[in-house]
């Protein structure tokens, strides 16, 4: 776990620190497997009061590993990326499958979770963001809702969280087009809380504010606020069963080799 995801406890902030930085934080399953670990550890720490969820170096997380997607072309796109044989539609906690749990388990934490964005949020490094109470930005960062430039859909949590963010006819411009946007453009939708020069400073400075606050009281105000949102199962499993009928399918084999081999992809048309 260390070596993809570092966690230091003080004054009852828990500092988490995505550490792939030569990688831009990209998500192997290593880093999956990091992430629901993490999430795993700070719901039993009865002394964090808040987290902050950051990555090093020039990327808060691009995404899945390119790796992946590489060996999903060299695998014919058999399996999930990477070429894993595995039952997306399987709940392996509670209302989630494994990969959604790396982001809905940020949710499920019973203390606020503040995401400091620099770099790209990509994929499913934008659905992680999604993941935290609040998304601080630097000016220069930018996300995307990436999947469908893999002939994918979002399938890690994103999509019952956006859609309690996000205008509906927004929503769908940006999951039908994967269109990269700057950090001016998520703020005025709502995906960023605010902009920052240093967004890992300003997540800290307020992480301190929130770890001055009654405990209870912060926790009691989390629940409150994840029961303003509606039932996140449908959607979970939705989003499951939608990528699995994708995965290794020839239009998304299609949509991996022709962004590898840099060429316009060739579609069968859709029935």
């Amino acid at each position: 776990m260390e070596d993809r995801v570092s966690i230091s406890i003080a004054d009852g902030i828990a500092d988490v620190r995505l550490v792939r930085a030569d990688k831009m934080n990209a998500l192997d399953q290593a880093m999956f497997e990091a992430l629901v670990a993490a999430t795993e550890r700070l719901s039993k720490e009865k002394s964090v009061r808040v987290v902050v969820l950051s990555g090093e170096g020039r990327a808060f997380c691009a995404g899945l590993d390119m790796g992946r997607f590489a060996a999903m072309k060299d695998n014919g796109g058999n399996g999930v990326p990477g070429g894993e044989s595995r039952d997306l539609s399987r709940r392996t906690h509670g209302q989630a499958n494994f990969p959604q749990q790396a982001v809905w388990g940020w949710r499920q934490l019973p203390v606020p979770v503040i995401a400091a964005i620099q770099g790209v949020a990509f994929g499913g490094g934008f659905q992680l963001a999604l993941g935290a109470d609040i998304r601080l930005m630097a000016p220069d960062a930018r996300m995307s809702i990436m999947e469908i430039k893999w002939g994918l859909v979002p399938d890690m949590a994103g999509t019952p969280i956006l859609a309690s963010l996000v205008r509906d006819d927004i929503l769908r411009e940006l999951t039908y087009t994967g269109r990269i946007f700057s950090a001016q453009e998520a703020l005025s939708y709502g995906l960023a809380t605010r902009i920052c020069d240093d967004p890992r400073a300003a997540a800290l400075e307020m992480a301190r504010d929130i770890a001055g606050k009654n405990p209870h009281a912060i926790r009691a105000a989390k629940r409150m606020m994840n029961n303003l949102s509606v039932d996140p199962g449908p959607a979970l499993l939705a989003e499951s069963v939608e990528q699995q009928k994708l995965i290794g399918s020839p239009n998304q084999t299609e949509a991996v080799r022709a962004n590898m081999e840099k060429r316009a992809p060739r579609f069968a048309e859709a029935g």
